[in-house]
């Protein structure tokens, strides 16, 4: 039964990137440069005494200053910049810093090193193409600075002047620093998103299956505090049913009498109904706290089954230690498993063509439930990265979100890569090992298998 391919939808990778950072981050950072630029340049006029602008350096120096003063009072510091707004400040700062290293000697500047900072600063927070354009801002007036500058400040009466290949070295250093940095820390903070956001979107899962469960506790809770009025009710309705005088009470004709008799009468069987909710937590708690493996399975595929896929259960129990087949387990209810296993075979469903088979086999060491389809089967491109959060086998975004622009194709379910991703950390979480395969030829389809140590989660008395 496969889902058309609908309307393409934003991918969560989309709006990431354009979270912004706080303000205050910035303002910070950009006091550090501040301090370390104003020790730099005192240090090199005073300590060691070598002539150089000075009061053009300390008014280059105090520009960013000012900047981050007016920042600062302008705007409350917890306000988050958008996208234009941080690259307008990190741009700042690299041809702020730029102008500095002009005045102090071009690359020959053992500091010109600090381009890299800004640089790594956007690639953090910042989209890629953002990232891109401050880096090529900053190799562009890194190729500038090679060529014109002002002399390095050195000691009177001596000059520097290192040699062409020096400063080409140095230019050549500072391009593969900046790229390679550049990549490599945009690539590690979007994983790092993607995975915190992957994470939360499980917890959330998790969390709707405990508030079922919760449902339970508020049904006893909810008959506790209805008992005491209900009951007043009831004696109330006994005592105007005893006063009702007459020969039409008598002979059971008086319409007054018959709702009385009615009021006593529903009055009780609501009581009954309530004294069943309320010990319904008590006297159930231990059957919904444990339950068999094949029920478990079955409660989970019957909503699966309907008239375009069959859905089967097949039942294997190995023989146990005396020749005999093993028990079959009685397992503790959890919501990670129900959640983990109802996605899975929700997703073999998904693209099966006739049957999706679901396998319980146990022995004396191991529960195992194994999902088989008959459709397609795992891309071998993407088949050792499943379970990652936003790579998904199905039409929408495939395997990656830089395919933000590419729409579903094959007629596909669109799919955002979540599902799986949080099946399978709900399920790990529980103690299960996933395998991932597909059915040898000339069958066609997807196999998952989900096994646990059968001490990890058996129910024992």
């Amino acid at each position: 039964m496969m889902k058309p391919a609908g309307k393409k939808h934003p991918h969560p990778a989309a709006g990431r990137m354009g979270r912004g950072v706080r303000l205050l981050t910035l303002v910070r950072l950009r006091w550090l440069a501040v301090l370390g630029q104003l020790a730099a340049v005192l240090f090199v006029s005073f300590g060691l005494g070598l002539p150089m602008p000075f009061w053009t350096a300390l008014l280059v120096i105090a520009l960013t200053a000012w900047l981050n003063i007016i920042l600062t009072l302008r705007w409350r510091t917890t306000t988050r910049l958008g996208e234009p707004q941080a690259s307008a400040l990190l741009a700042f700062d690299i041809i702020q810093l730029a102008i500095l290293i002009y005045l102090t000697g071009g690359l020959a500047n053992p500091f010109s090193f600090l381009f890299l900072v800004p640089v790594t600063i956007s690639a953090t927070i910042l989209p890629s193409r953002r990232t891109f354009i401050l880096g090529a801002l900053a190799l562009g007036l890194i190729t500038a600075l090679a060529f014109f500058h002002r002399p390095l400040p050195w000691w009177p009466g001596q000059s520097f002047s290192p040699p062409p290949l020096f400063i080409w070295g140095m230019w050549g250093a500072l391009v593969l620093g900046i790229v390679f940095t550049a990549l490599y820390v945009h690539r590690i903070a979007r994983e790092a998103r993607e995975m915190a956001d992957a994470l939360a979107a499980a917890e959330l899962a998790l969390a709707r299956q405990q508030q079922l469960y919760a449902l339970d506790g508020l049904a006893a809770a909810a008959a506790h505090e209805l008992g005491t009025p209900l009951a007043t009710i009831a004696l109330v309705a006994k005592e105007l049913r005893r006063e009702c005088t007459g020969k039409g009470c008598e002979d059971g004709s008086s319409t007054l009498c018959a709702d009385l008799d009615l009021l006593v009468s529903q009055s009780q069987r609501c009581r009954e109904i309530l004294a069943r909710l309320a010990s319904h937590g008590a006297q159930s708690d231990d059957m919904l706290a444990k339950v068999r493996l094949t029920i478990m399975l079955e409660e989970i595929i019957e909503p699966l089954r309907g008239p375009d896929v069959t859905v089967r259960l097949v039942i294997n129990a190995h023989e146990g230690a005396g020749g005999a087949p093993s028990p079959e387990p009685v397992i503790r209810r959890n919501p990670g498993i129900l959640y983990g296993l109802g996605n899975i075979a929700e997703n073999a469903l998904d693209f099966a063509e006739n049957t999706v088979v679901v396998e319980a086999e146990w022995d004396e060491q191991e529960i195992a439930v194994t999902i088989t389809d008959d459709g397609p089967g795992f891309p071998e491109d993407i088949m050792d990265r499943l379970g990652e959060p936003y790579v998904t086998t199905r039409g929408a975004y495939y395997a990656s979100p830089e395919d933000e622009e590419a729409g579903p194709r094959d007629n596909q379910p669109v799919g955002m890569g979540l599902g799986f991703f949080i099946a399978k950390t709900l399920l790990e979480r529980t103690g299960a090992v996933l395998g991932l395969a597909n059915r040898p030829a000339p069958e066609h389809g997807a196999i998952v298998r989900i096994a646990w140590p059968r001490e990890v989660i058996e129910a024992r008395d």
